[in-house]
């Protein structure tokens, strides 16, 4: 069953999650990086073309495959769309064997506690079954803790586990992501407070009851290894959160057990203007850091 040869290999190959999800805001900063002026482009709908024409450039790649790349998370636009004629993340799971992944938040709240847990997701159930219906595996949620607030790192855990409950009773496995900003001044404090939060929540969970865990890569090393090894965790997963590629890989390569889910990191150096050979080749170079970075 396809569903179960996926759920084999998040949990268990080597390689690594290609972040493809930027959304709303973060796209016209995604496609500056690509190359893309805002001049090059008017309105949403155009926008959302353009990015769409980089991420089919990435997913189509000779250098893109299942070989070292575990999944993709997508953003909605990027679902419900083509690659290759077919769906996208039909396209991923049957013509290069990566696991589709579905970013479902809407953006983040204003600050409240040190912290900016989920805007309100009051369509998720549809979208959901959209995922289900599109063959996606899994889903990805984003919230940022910027203080060590015990208050609002709690709200944020809290809220993270709540609408995971709400993705695993549609068949889906959660992707759970309290990201803490690498510029907060109490960093390693935060984190404190996050694993105990999170620990709490995993020891709660039912046998059958798996979730993913995409966290900033830590201040101390092997930070995580509880939540690597916890029975409920199919896979941690690091976010670049603004390191370069090369000092990303760094850390990441001092944690044992944890692979990357990078997204600025994946992309750093890509070009619109790059002929097909050159954009082969820096993806390749790119895939092949963040791939031997993840084995360790």
């Amino acid at each position: 069953m396809t569903s179960q040869q996926m759920l084999q290999k998040v949990q268990s190959q080597a390689g690594f999650i290609a972040a493809l999800d930027q959304s709303g805001g973060s796209t016209p900063k995604a496609l500056r990086l690509y190359g893309v002026q805002e001049s090059e482009y008017s309105g949403d709908a155009e926008m959302f073309d353009k990015v769409h024409q980089m991420r089919t450039r990435i997913i189509t790649s000779k250098s893109f495959n299942g070989d070292r790349i575990l999944g993709a998370i997508l953003f909605e636009n990027t679902m419900d769309r083509e690659i290759g004629g077919k769906p996208t993340a039909q396209y991923l799971w049957e013509d290069k064997q990566v696991v589709p992944f579905l970013k479902v938040d809407k953006g983040l709240a204003e600050e409240a506690d040190g912290v900016q847990v989920m805007k309100p997701m009051p369509d998720l159930d549809k979208l959901l079954d959209r995922a289900v219906k599109n063959g996606v595996f899994g889903t990805k949620m984003r919230s940022v803790i910027k203080r060590a607030n015990p208050a609002g790192i709690k709200a944020v855990v809290d809220q993270q586990f709540e609408v995971g409950k709400q993705i695993l009773a549609k068949g889906l496995v959660p992707i759970i992501e309290p990201e803490v900003d690498i510029k907060s001044t109490e960093k390693a404090a935060c984190e404190k407070l996050l694993k105990e939060n999170i620990l709490a929540h995993l020891n709660a969970l039912k046998p059958d009851q798996k979730v993913m865990l995409k966290l900033t890569l830590p201040d101390v090393d092997d930070f995580y290894v509880d939540c690597i090894q916890h029975p409920n965790v199919l896979r941690v997963v690091a976010l670049s959160g603004g390191y370069s590629r090369q000092e990303a890989n760094e850390r990441l390569a001092r944690q044992h057990g944890m692979v990357a889910s990078f997204s600025r990191a994946l992309s750093e150096g890509l070009n619109a203007k790059q002929s097909d050979a050159e954009f082969d080749e820096m993806l390749d170079t790119s895939i092949a850091s963040i791939f031997a970075a993840s084995k360790t």
